[in-house]
């Protein structure tokens, strides 16, 4: 495995260059870094944001109310809006549906607070503009 791999293994490998993500056996899945195309490793980083988001929102984006946390909230979806927006032009078939899920969880995010953002105060409202219904 080289140094620019990624294996869905154990990190028990001998090579500490190796990038390992928990689960799976060490020989198992190995992907090379290089292989990879930017736009999935994109997607994949704003779909962990999306579903880390959610659950810190609540029952409003569809987690749960015992996880709720809106300052982790607000920064994971301010991270989420910059990624987007800069790397929006390269995203293709996947820009829209990323989009929706972005403003979704904005508007999620308000109705969650006791006290909602003015307009363009939102999480993220500073990289995509104010989010409208």
């Amino acid at each position: 495995m080289s140094a620019n791999s990624y294996s869905t293994g154990d990190p028990s490998s001998d090579n500490t260059h190796a990038h390992v993500a928990p689960g799976g056996a060490a020989d198992d899945n190995v992907r090379e870094l290089a292989t990879i195309p930017a736009v999935e490793v994109t997607t994949r980083a704003a779909i962990m944001l999306m579903s880390a988001a959610a659950e810190k929102i609540g029952p409003e984006a569809g987690g749960e109310a015992q996880h709720q946390d809106l300052p982790e909230a607000r920064a994971l979806v301010t991270a989420l809006a910059g990624l987007v927006t800069a790397a929006s032009p390269d995203l293709g078939l996947h820009r829209k549906p990323i989009m929706d899920g972005l403003k979704a969880l904005q508007s999620a995010f308000r109705e969650a607070s006791a006290y909602p953002d003015e307009p363009g105060e939102g999480p993220g409202e500073k990289y995509t503009g104010p989010v409208k219904g």
